[in-house]
């Protein structure tokens, strides 16, 4: 009972945490891209959609921090004392979002993105949570259901944002902020307390010397950033520009993006719930796939006509959550006694990193075609799934070599 209350626990913390982060994608397009001038899109004279993407890139910033310092300091901390702070501190970033929004104030609404993808970063801390209270298949379904409530996040966050933005357009972030205000209560309550660590060192040591970065050292660690940076510019690549797609090519708005939102991470929630089941097959040739499927789905959308685009959006959730649920669960066994939370925090900051490089490289190749980003995120998941197929090669390589030796 205990082991089901911690990761019903974990699943709303991630489910809650997520329906914030979701809740501007389908709001952000209409404000930069339907020609109507606000505050927002008008600021110092900057072209619309190159503002849209630095809205884009600001959060996944934050979160590339936070991901990269919050899991390293919950090995040294805890895991529950971080998750009470920095889900409490993501609601005060809605907060200052919701103003923003009102006072059509970029600089604000940019300072309240950052903030908030910093506090959002305890992804890692409750993956790594996950990672060191169970083992074996029970760790991998637990990690794949925790994706599934990230997804459904995504799905549940969008939807909010298309249903109560008619009453105001700041309406779902404070929603947001109370949602997550009743989630650090829930913390409190459910999270087992911890024991308090022996080490001396301070944060500051941690941050400058234990953060994620720090495992890059290890030869396997940094072919799997290297493959997981590219695969996750493609997925970055799709769900940062598929609603400016929706905008320009169907003509849809906020509503329309939420909708199409939700079937994606409905497919994406759907699948989650059995990927983590064990197979025979290799995790590394299964993600190699996983990667290819999103490759293909990706490139349907850059290069399809409308309907196939829309098919393509929302099949891209059955090889990504497939892809989400065996990656983790691969890391955690292979590369956990380095520090769950430093492993967990890379593999999200590997995540966060490609949302700022994405957004970045996509406000300008979308002045000239959104369909370029796209396209070149198709390219980059198709190479690391190669990559993949490559890495499985070597090291089945490795063990029979290793095995002639002992023999």
């Amino acid at each position: 009972m205990h082991i089901k209350l911690l990761i019903a626990a974990a699943c709303l913390l991630g489910l809650f945490s997520t329906i914030g982060a979701a809740l501007p994608y389908p709001i952000l397009p209409p404000l930069f891209a339907s020609g109507a001038g606000n505050g927002l899109n008008s600021f110092l004279g900057l072209p619309p959609k190159m503002l849209f993407g630095l809205a884009l890139t600001i959060n996944p910033l934050g979160l590339l921090i936070g991901n990269t310092l919050l899991g390293p300091l919950s090995d040294r901390y805890g895991r529950r004392p971080l998750l009470m702070l920095t889900t409490f501190g993501a609601a005060l970033g809605h907060v200052l979002t919701a103003l923003a929004l009102l006072l059509e104030s970029y600089p604000l609404f940019i300072l309240a993105r950052f903030g908030t993808g910093l506090l959002e970063g305890n992804g890692a801390v409750v993956r790594a949570m996950l990672a060191d209270r169970l083992e074996g298949e029970l760790r991998v379904r637990a990690l794949s259901w925790l994706n599934g409530a990230f997804y459904l996040g995504w799905l549940a966050g969008p939807l909010l944002a298309g249903a109560t933005v008619v009453w105001g357009i700041a309406v779902p972030f404070w929603i947001a902020a109370g949602a997550l205000v009743l989630t650090t209560a829930l913390v409190a309550a459910v999270l087992p307390r911890e024991t308090a660590s022996l080490a001396t060192t301070s944060w500051w040591y941690v941050a400058r010397h234990q953060h994620a970065f720090h495992l890059l050292r290890h030869a396997d660690l940094r072919k799997l950033f290297i493959v997981q940076f590219a695969y996750t510019c493609g997925v970055t690549a799709f769900y940062e520009f598929y609603p400016l797609w929706l905008v320009e090519f169907p003509g849809y708005g906020a509503p329309g993006i939420a909708w199409i939102t939700a079937g994606l991470c409905a497919v994406m929630t759907f699948t989650a719930v059995f990927a983590g089941r064990p197979s025979r097959i290799a995790p590394l040739q299964r993600a190699a796939w996983s990667a290819f499927g999103g490759a293909a789905a990706i490139a349907a959308l850059a290069l399809g006509n409308v309907w196939l685009g829309l098919v393509a959006i929302v099949l891209f959730g059955i090889p990504n959550a497939f892809y989400n649920a065996i990656v983790p669960g691969w890391c955690a066994e292979r590369f956990g006694a380095l520090g769950q939370g430093a492993v967990m925090g890379l593999l999200s900051t590997t995540f966060c990193l490609a949302n700022i490089v994405m957004a970045l490289v996509g406000s300008v190749l979308t002045l000239v075609d959104t369909r370029l980003v796209l396209m070149l995120g198709a390219v980059l998941s198709a190479w690391a799934a190669w990559r993949l197929l490559g890495w499985r090669v070597q090291m089945a390589g490795r063990a029979v070599s290793g095995a002639a030796g002992e023999g």
